[in-house]
């Protein structure tokens, strides 16, 4: 069976492996839910993971088959899986529970082990094959009707989820009815994040930093949001034109950005961290002017990684909402379609070179 993998440690190792098609018996109790996969996206992730920055592969394996965001069609299920059934279209979580309280009862996202297990990231093999099998614990049904979105139900769960984590970190105020919001960055996190937000009732602006004319541009503002250029407008000078946020997400992968943000957040804001930045970058602060405030104007900074069931249903809901709200946009995100395992050559320079690349899926099978 092929799947395309790298070897953790080693830059730009992605190859075409081999694995041997999994069984139901794979997993114990008859919770075993087999899968033929039909779409993975990636990003970002994989091609840091590829560059050597983290990731690790599994006991045994010296190499990690990639692809954490999946879509697939049930082949087969265990006699104890009840929520779908052969023919469904599905796709699976990513992180996998280890030893803490918070993995025991079905939040392993917010693991408070130092070591943590992801499909396709650290230490579990991902879905860039042609078939796995799972528990079905892991396993959250897509309508039909959503087939044509696919791989945007892994990173809408990550937006749905910052979003959620915000609101229900600000019930600390008793009384939090934010109105205005930053999203920093335009990739697929940051024009969900800003799809979520509108469908709370915001107002978005979501800033990246090409000047529009362009997709991103048109994606936000289809989404109802206001799209910011940093080039032409720094977040200095947005915040004059704006006031400042009640609530600002992150998603642009740059350090510098994320602690550049810290300056602009309101009285009783909350700043989200979405970004994995894999590096040795250097920023400077004035950490002396940030203290104040924060500290003056109860500011909370609050990072989210990940996502547990409960928030690819919510984010599954969002995308069907999105889609009556604002119909044709959502799709407009899946720019980037190649043909098959072979090609991931092809998949991995999109995601290096082509900066118009917004989001890159291989179409491992039909259907």
């Amino acid at each position: 069976m092929k799947a395309i993998a790298v070897r953790p440690g080693t830059p730009n190792s992605v190859h075409l492996a081999d694995l041997p098609k999994p069984k139901l018996t794979d997993i114990a109790g008859g919770r075993g839910v087999l899968v033929q996969v039909l779409k993975v996206g990636v990003d970002a992730t994989d091609k840091e993971i590829n560059e050597a920055k983290y990731g690790n592969a599994p006991p045994g394996y010296d190499f990690l088959v990639l692809g954490h965001e999946s879509f697939g069609r049930v082949v087969e299920t265990g006699p104890e899986v009840t929520h779908v059934r052969p023919g469904d279209y599905v796709t699976a979580t990513v992180r996998r529970p280890g030893g803490s309280i918070y993995d025991q009862i079905g939040t392993s996202d917010m693991t408070s082990d130092e070591v943590y297990y992801e499909r396709g990231i650290n230490l579990l093999h991902g879905f860039l094959t042609e078939f796995y099998v799972e528990d079905s614990e892991f396993i959250v049904k897509m309508p039909v009707g959503l087939k044509h979105l696919h791989v945007l139900a892994e990173p809408m769960s990550c937006a749905a989820k910052a979003v959620e984590q915000a609101f229900e970190v600000q019930r600390r105020l008793k009384v939090w009815r934010p109105k205005l919001a930053w999203v920093l960055g335009a990739g697929q996190i940051g024009l969900l994040s800003t799809l979520v937000l509108r469908l709370r009732g915001l107002q978005v602006y979501t800033a990246a930093r090409s000047p529009a004319p362009n997709l991103k541009a048109e994606i936000a503002e289809g989404f109802g949001a206001h799209y910011i250029s940093t080039e032409r407008t720094p977040l200095e000078n947005l915040v004059k034109q704006t006031g400042r946020p009640d609530l600002i997400v992150d998603a642009t992968g740059s350090s510098a950005m994320a602690f550049g943000a810290m300056e602009h957040l309101g009285h009783n804001g909350v700043l989200v961290w979405t970004s994995i930045t894999g590096g040795q970058a250097r920023t400077q602060v004035p950490s002396d002017k940030i203290n104040l405030e924060w500290v003056l104007g109860n500011k909370l900074l609050l990072g989210s990684v990940n996502a547990n069931r409960g928030h690819f249903e919510q984010g599954i809901k969002d995308l069907a909402l999105g889609e009556v709200m604002y119909p044709g946009v959502i799709e407009r995100i899946l720019t980037n379609p190649v043909q098959g395992l072979d090609h991931y050559a092809q998949m991995m320079q999109l995601l290096v070179e082509d900066k118009n690349a917004l989001k890159v899926y291989v179409e491992v099978a039909a259907g």
